[in-house]
């Protein structure tokens, strides 16, 4: 198993060099484009949804909750916000500490492209990581910290962190399984994927990693902290990859 983010990962996956490749967006065009130029066939599996959670320090007393504008402000490349009083003159004079995704990762490219309005503009004055369990450590370590990931991060952590809920125009909205299953978390609710190179299901070993994957896709998903889908979704993409596969096993 290689570690990267999903843009990382793509990189590969689309050379032909890796069999499955996660993803917390959908395939770029020009990834996709890449992929045919080097006759990579893929199918793209919908495995679960999650909620990208903006989170603080769980000793910050005044922040419950922050709209779509303010997070924009923040996070835009020519930010002028440092400091909790440039959002609200009563948050105080200590200076905000940023952390979130590298630039390789999809939840950074999803979290641009919403909250930014162009997906990989960001300020880049923030300690970045691919790895969501640096940022978790940053954050719990750090009072004025603020920092975003996937949902499945601050499940496993809730206690070191705090859920800052989300204000899109219609009031703030608190990511939960059900907020982010009916999507009215918005605008962070996404769905994940996997992308299976169609050559690779020839091989017993992936059908036999796929069949399990989504046979226990609903269980599974929600172990790790993710929001699972209807179990018909797994089935059908069951389905599809037995149909890709020019000797079909059975499960």
């Amino acid at each position: 198993v290689g570690v990267s983010g999903t843009g990382g990962g793509f990189k590969r996956f689309i050379t032909g060099e890796t069999d499955i490749s996660d993803a917390s967006r959908p395939i770029k065009d020009e990834e996709a484009a890449t992929a045919v130029e080097n006759g990579i066939e893929y199918i793209e599996i919908k495995i679960a949804l999650d909620g990208i959670s903006v989170v603080v320090n769980p000793n910050n007393k005044f922040i419950d909750c922050l709209t779509v504008t303010q997070l924009k402000d923040i996070w835009e490349p020519e930010s002028k916000i440092e400091r909790w009083s440039d959002l609200n003159p009563d948050w105080g004079d200590k200076k905000i500490r940023l952390y979130g995704p590298g630039t390789d990762s999809g939840t950074f490219d999803y979290f641009t492209e919403e909250i930014v309005g162009e997906a990989q503009r960001s300020r880049a004055d923030y300690t970045a990581s691919e790895d969501d369990n640096v940022l978790v450590q940053g954050i719990a370590g750090d009072r004025n910290s603020l920092g975003y990931f996937g949902y499945a991060y601050y499940a496993e952590n809730s206690r070191s962190l705090k859920l800052v809920d989300i204000d899109a125009g219609d009031g703030c909205v608190t990511p939960t399984e059900t907020t982010i299953q009916d999507g009215t978390f918005k605008p962070l609710s996404r769905p994940l994927y996997i992308y299976v190179n169609t050559r690779s299901l020839q091989r017993p070993a992936v059908m036999a990693f796929l069949e399990y994957y989504l046979e226990h896709g609903a269980e599974l998903s929600t172990e790790v902290g993710y929001i699972s889908l209807p179990s018909a979704v797994y089935d059908e993409s069951l389905t599809v990859v037995h149909q890709a596969d020019d000797s079909p096993t059975d499960s």
